[in-house]
């Protein structure tokens, strides 16, 4: 209630400040061929100010174009398209007339008039952006058919490796949005979330290494944001087809944009298949002494299945006032069987256990999610191209995420079933938040500069009601009855409660110089209660996170400087005490004790672009995570390993990031990057460290043929990881692709081919602790083609209004 009573105040405050509802001023035309007096379709049409652009716009198909919400004073209008000479028009907006009717314009033809234009200039692949690095999905062919986990692995600074687990830099607490909010899909388990994510989707992927105050400041390593595609204006639409041994999916979109509202529908169903083999040995050890040896072999081959559905739709009362509102479901299953034979034997060689045991896995899950929002912007501050904008953002989503395993044992040689076991884990996820935010742009004349400053305000508050009831029956000799284990069954409630505010401060001068500061105060109370047991705990704790970045931009150079705070707060993922014991020999549990992380995040990066277009980046960083969290391994003495999250002292990593991307000759765009850093871990408490040197590589090419053809190259080389209990070996992953247009290039066919020269990659992992030694080595396979369809109509033009808000709760999950 004190929340809400903050916001409604702030709203008030900043309404009665404002001075005017709107910007009055607005500018109307038709643009079209001198000599032929056809339409120019998707002219540039910029407004300026002296040499400062206003805003800007681009001529619809029937070469119209309305700017609406502009300040008064005296402009310059300048249309331009490639093969025509560009037109200045000088114009002036007054109190008595605002509004201006340019009526036909015309533009004429350049110098030499010729046959046919060929745009041949493309976006680049990968852009920088300032704050963040935006690897554009569209124009790289490899990722039709796919799924997300296909598209990150080509985004530099990110490395995924053969079981889609993502990381930055080495480090995997990191939050990934999309368009600027959470999905709870991906607070479940990033990896499986992102494989159930068709690749068709998505336009581009941010990257925020150092994101300032105004973001949660949950995510040690940063910010991963996906944007998916969307519709400017009018009606179009997409039907997409995709077939092969390892993806299915059939999708649409549609999208129509009349005026004051907008409305987008968007549905798929897909299946994904998931193949590997494995084979452990591990010793167990007492006092440093060998008392037992397990060997494990296991081999899986599942299909998941699911499917999502979203609608959104947004209103501008005016050109001041937006509501939109947004509504998608997520759902399927994720079965993980498997048939694995067991055997433990002690140092002299005798048998002591041997067994084979069918695992029967499912994961079926859902969500449900709401987003309601308000945006009004005021009138624009002299001096500056942006409004003051205020925005109240409401969200609610439930999440029902449910695992059940039936595990039926059997002799190693034959058919005798010796035990049975079953268990029911239903866990939810009921998320309410509310969040004010206030942006207010002003400039500053100096004798020598204008210097503009942006201030942004705001207030959250999250509420997580967290349940899980489980229960586990056992048989124990297979044929007797189901039995209750009350020692594997309890009822678990965990609410999670958030208040936040943020201040910060962005600077920047006409030479070049750019400051962003600010900080963020978060509040967090936590009540646990394990029902069944009637045992009860809670807590309380704040964290002030500052931000501060600075930059120097020098002709094409640009330095940059910064340094940060992060929290990760562990999830439902982690704190789940249910116990997974579908495997005898290694169980996992969480850990609902788990405190949360600190990270100090410091960042020297410089990038230039060279006159010929090539983008380099480069960065040296240095990461220091206190209370760490990591799955650590314990085995006892009946050789039974318990996988469980704990918070060990520090993690420390220093690294140096190149990325370079850019176009050799007009049909050819190629881009790369490498990643080396040092990482440590130590935790004294455990009495265990560790260390070493990771690097990963990725190279991507693509070329455009003649007729319409287009061939990509695209592949990722990672040396491994260092965790506190081990390390493991490096691996692989590359792709050929091959796409053509046609129909007015409205449809296009897309072959793929993942790793087509070998069936599988083999990855050993190796752990190390007082309680044992182990060796996992497990091969993924990963050899596979898919055919895609996909047939765009309707059409696409700019003016589609301000793009809606939504709640970004960046510390919902990875």
């Amino acid at each position: 209630m004190r929340f809400l009573l903050i916001v409604i105040l702030l709203g008030c405050v900043i309404s009665a400040s404002a001075q005017s509802p709107s910007n009055p001023g607005k500018i109307s035309g038709t643009i079209v061929d001198s000599t032929s007096a056809k339409a120019v379709p998707y002219a540039t049409v910029a407004l300026l100010d002296g040499t400062r652009l206003i805003t800007g716009t681009t001529t619809d198909g029937a070469g119209a174009f309305i700017m609406p919400s502009l300040p008064l004073g005296s402009f310059q209008l300048k249309l331009s398209f490639v093969g025509y000479q560009s037109k200045t028009l000088p114009l002036q907006l007054t109190a008595t007339q605002p509004t201006l009717d340019l009526g036909t314009v015309t533009l004429s033809v350049e110098g030499k008039t010729l046959g046919e234009v060929n745009v041949t200039g493309q976006k680049a692949l990968i852009e920088d952006k300032g704050d963040r690095l935006v690897y554009n999905t569209e124009k790289d062919i490899s990722n039709a058919g796919g799924t997300a986990v296909d598209v990150l692995r080509k985004v530099p600074m990110l490395t995924v490796d053969l079981n889609g687990n993502v990381s930055m830099r080495g480090n995997s607490n990191l939050k990934v949005l999309i368009n600027g909010k959470p999905s709870a899909m991906m607070a479940r388990n990033l990896a499986d979330a992102l494989r159930q994510m068709p690749a068709n989707t998505i336009k581009s992927v941010e990257v925020i290494t150092s994101p300032g105050a105004k973001y949660d400041a949950e995510g040690a390593a940063g910010v991963i944001n996906i944007i998916t595609k969307k519709a400017l204006q009018g009606f179009n639409g997409s039907v997409n087809a995709t077939a092969g041994n390892f993806n299915n999916s059939v999708g649409t979109n549609l999208n129509l944009r009349k005026k004051k509202l907008g409305v987008a529908l968007s549905a798929n169903l897909y299946n994904y298949r998931n193949i590997n083999e494995s084979i452990a040995r591990r010793t167990s050890l007492q006092n440093g002494v060998p008392t037992s040896f397990l060997t494990q072999q296991n081999q899986m081959d599942n299909w998941g299945v699911g499917g999502y559905g979203e609608m959104s739709a947004d209103y501008d009362f005016d050109s001041t006032s937006r509501i939109n509102f947004a509504a998608n479901v997520w759902g399927g299953n994720f079965p993980n069987n498997s048939t694995s034979t067991v055997q433990l034997t002690d140092p002299s060689g005798r048998e002591l256990q041997a067994f084979r045991n069918n695992i029967q896995f499912r994961n079926p899950y859902g969500n449900g999610q709401l987003d309601l929002g308000y945006t009004k912007t005021f009138k624009r501050p002299t001096g500056v191209s942006s409004d003051r904008e205020f925005s109240l953002l409401t969200q609610f989503s439930r999440m029902p995420d449910n695992y059940f395993y039936d595990t039926d044992r059997y002799s190693i040689t034959g058919e005798l079933l010796l035990y049975r076991e079953r268990s029911t884990n239903y866990s939810r996820n009921k998320e309410y938040t509310v969040q004010a935010d206030y942006t207010h742009p002003f400039a500053k004349r100096g004798l020598k500069d204008t210097t503009t400053f942006t201030l942004e305000v705001g207030a959250k508050t999250i509420l997580r009601d967290i349940g899980s009831e489980f229960r586990v029956e056992q048989s124990a000799d297979g044929r007797q009855p189901f039995v209750a284990n009350p020692a594997l069954s309890n009822d678990f409630g965990y609410t999670q409660l958030i208040y936040s505010g943020y201040a910060s401060m962005r600077m920047e001068t006409k030479r070049g110089w750019s400051l962003n500061a600010g900080a963020r105060l978060e509040h967090t109370g936590i009540r646990a209660d394990f029902i069944t047991t009637q045992t009860k705990f809670s807590t309380d704790y704040q964290n002030l996170i500052p931000s501060l970045t600075l930059s120097k931009k020098i002709k094409q150079q640009t330095v940059k400087v910064s340094y940060t705070q992060r929290i990760t707060r562990p999830l439902i993922w982690f704190l789940n005490p249910w116990v997974n014991a579908a495997d005898p020999k290694n169980i996992n549990v969480g850990n609902p004790y788990l405190n949360p992380e600190l990270m100090h995040a410091t960042e020297l990066s410089h990038s230039i672009t060279t006159k010929k277009g090539m983008s380099v980046n480069s960065s040296l960083y240095w990461r220091q995570t206190d209370n760490a969290i990591e799955y650590l391994s314990t085995v006892d003495t009946a050789g039974v390993s318990t996988n469980s999250p704990r918070n060990i002292a520090q993690r420390k990593a220093y690294g140096l990031n190149i990325n370079l991307s850019g176009q050799p000759n007009k049909d050819w765009n190629l881009s790369g990057g490498i990643d080396g850093r040092y990482v440590s871990l130590n935790s004294p408490a455990l009495q265990q460290s560790n260390s070493g040197l990771i690097w990963s590589f990725n190279l991507n090419s693509t070329y455009k043929l003649p007729r319409n053809y287009t061939l990509q190259v695209n592949g990722n080389y990672g040396t491994g990881w260092v965790s506190l209990q081990g390390n493991s070996t490096g691996w692989l992953w590359y792709g050929i692709s091959a796409k053509r247009e046609f129909w007015d290039k409205k449809a296009s066919l897309t072959l793929g081919l993942n790793n087509p020269f070998a069936r599988g990659f083999t990855q050993v992992n190796r752990q190390e602790a007082p309680s044992f030694v182990a060796e996992n080595r497990w091969s993924i396979i990963n050899r596979s083609a898919r055919l895609t369809f996909e047939w765009r109509f309707g059409q696409m033009t700019a003016g589609g209004g301000k793009q809606s808000k939504k709640i970004s709760n960046d510390d919902r999950g990875r």
